[in-house]
C-alpha cells in the first residue's frame, strides 16, 4: 500500500497468481474489457509466442473511496511456469491482496498445491503468511471436463476457509465476483492501517 496524502490518493496491489495456464491473464484480460475505460489504465502484458505470460500483466483500476480517499488498483498476474520464480518474488513485493487461480481440473492438483505452497513461501520471505492475508481462491476453467468437485478442491487447497469461487474465466463466469471478493478483502485490511 502507498498512500499519497497531497493526491488523496490509497495505491493498493493485488496479484494474482497460481499454476502455469492457469487463466490468470485470461482474469485480467476480461476485467480490462469490462470495465468503464473512464475507471481504468490500460493493460499492459508481455507474452511469449506461446500466448504465456513472460513476465507480468498489469491493469489499473479506480472505485469507490476508501476513508475519503480514492483506490486504485493496481492489478498483476505473475508468470505461472517455475522457472520464473525470482519474478514471482519481485512482482509480490508491497502486495496488499492475492487472487489465487487454481486450474480445476484433477491432473492440475499438483501444479495447484506447488504453486500455492510457493505463494505462502513467499509471503512468509516478505513477513507474510496466508493465514493472516487477504486472499481469495478461484476454481477456474470449471467447464472442462474430468474437473474435481468444489469439495475436493477445498479440502486440498483451501485450508484456512477463505472465500472461493467457481469460475470460467475464458467466458468471464465468477471473473468479476472474485475481483469483488479480493477488493473487500483489502478494503477491510486497510481501513485497519488508515
Amino acid at each position: 500500500m502507498f498512500v499519497n496524502w497531497a493526491l488523496q490518493e490509497v495505491n493498493l496491489k493485488v496479484v494474482y497468481y497460481g499454476p502455469g495456464l492457469g487463466g490468470k491473464t485470461t482474469n485480467l484480460e476480461y476485467i480490462y474489457h469490462k470495465i468503464d475505460p473512464s475507471l481504468r489504465g490500460e493493460l499492459i502484458t508481455l507474452k511469449t509466442r506461446e500466448e504465456r505470460t513472460l513476465y507480468f500483466d498489469f491493469l489499473q483500476l479506480e472505485v469507490g473511496r476508501i476513508k475519503g480517499m480514492k483506490p486504485k488498483f493496481n492489478l498483476y498476474t505473475i508468470p505461472g511456469q517455475v522457472y520464473y520464480a525470482y519474478s514471482r518474488r519481485i512482482i509480490l513485493r508491497g502486495v496488499d491482496g492475492i487472487v489465487f487461480v487454481a486450474d480445476s481440473q484433477a491432473d492440475r492438483m499438483t501444479e495447484n498445491l506447488d504453486s500455492l505452497m510457493d505463494l505462502e513461501q513467499n509471503l512468509i520471505d516478505s513477513g507474510y503468511t496466508l493465514q493472516n492475508f487477504p486472499w481469495v481462491l478461484q476454481y477456474n476453467k470449471r467447464d472442462l471436463p474430468r474437473v474435481l468437485p468444489v469439495s475436493e478442491l477445498n479440502a486440498r487447497l483451501n485450508f484456512h476457509g477463505v472465500p472461493a469461487i467457481e469460475a470460467v474465466a475464458s467466458r468471464g463466469i465468477g471473473v468479476l465476483e472474485t475481483l469483488k471478493t479480493a477488493i473487500h478483502g483489502v478494503v477491510g485490511k486497510v481501513q485497519k492501517v488508515i
